[in-house]
């Protein structure tokens, strides 16, 4: 596969498949959680409140880690190192907000309602037991 061929897998592993794990640091140790991802053929994004560890955790340390797309019923995920930003851009927000969101927020305009911008620096396509880099 070429480049643009893997990319296009990547893209569309992520379209598919919206909840992943997000990989911070703790004290100096990685901690994991589901998060939903979006994305705009660059970067990730994912909806948290800013009260959150893992807006601290991402203050302290920026790098991440991210695994989308592994299930039962397929071989393939990617697995995404980037550096993460807190972003409080308002039609960022309003873009990626999704009804799903409300029991933790109150909507687009809520005060505490921010995004994860992941910017990726490494991406691979996992397929069984062959991992592809694609960046």
């Amino acid at each position: 596969m070429n480049q643009d061929t893997l990319k296009q897998e990547a893209i569309n592993i992520i379209d598919q498949n919206h909840v992943g794990v997000l990989s911070t640091m703790q004290e100096n140790k990685p901690y994991a959680r589901y998060m939903m991802f979006f994305h705009d053929e660059q970067q990730l994004y994912s909806v948290t409140n800013k009260e959150t560890h893992k807006v601290e955790e991402i203050k302290n340390n920026p790098n991440v880690n991210v695994l989308l797309g592994y299930d039962e019923n397929k071989t393939q995920y990617i697995e995404l190192q980037g550096r993460a930003t807190i972003v409080d851009d308002k039609e960022l927000k309003k873009k990626y907000w999704d009804e799903q969101l409300v029991p933790w927020l109150n909507g687009p305009d809520d005060p505490e309602y921010c995004l994860l911008q992941i910017t990726p620096e490494h991406v691979e396509l996992v397929q069984g037991n062959h991992e592809k880099t694609i960046m």
